[in-house]
């Protein structure tokens, strides 16, 4: 539990009903200040997708696993053992091994992962079912039968 980002929506559990998956999201939205390695972007497209980009500089495309799952996006890095050991004067580029997670909403699908010039991007769109989508209805009239007055009106 974090003591300065936490917020208490014990009252809104209280009056709601299904949205405990809504409310453990915002509790947990606040970033982990104590580990922003790797560095990442998230961008949302024109188009309706979204682009996550996340620095991994000197990681190779066999050492990098990008899973999804239900809700979760999890991408993580481990270095293949075996590479000779070197003795760095300064090490300003970390290749240590690394876990991320980024929470997804409902009907949000991972379409691809690449690797380019050191950044991970992976493309995710929002593709709500058909049955899903709101539809609208057609409003039909049924015919009233005229009045007795109104047929003799005509009539005459």
């Amino acid at each position: 539990m974090r003591a300065a980002n936490y917020l208490d929506l014990a009252p809104y559990r209280r009056s709601t009903v299904g949205f405990d998956r809504l409310l453990d999201l915002m509790n947990n939205a606040a970033p982990d200040a104590a580990e922003p390695y790797p560095p990442f972007d998230i961008e949302r497209r024109a188009d309706g997708t979204y682009r996550i980009s996340v620095a991994v500089p000197g990681f190779r495309p066999d050492e990098l696993e990008v899973v999804a799952q239900q809700n979760m996006l999890t991408v993580s890095g481990r270095k293949a053992g075996g590479e000779p050991q070197t003795t760095y004067l300064h090490q300003g580029i970390s290749t240590r091994s690394f876990e991320r997670r980024f929470p997804l909403a409902d009907f949000v699908i991972v379409q691809s992962a690449a690797l380019e010039n050191g950044l991970l991007t992976i493309t995710l769109k929002r593709e709500v079912p058909e049955a899903m989508k709101p539809r609208k209805l057609d409003i039909s009239t049924t015919a009233q039968p005229a009045s007795t007055t109104e047929k003799d009106q005509a009539q005459a």
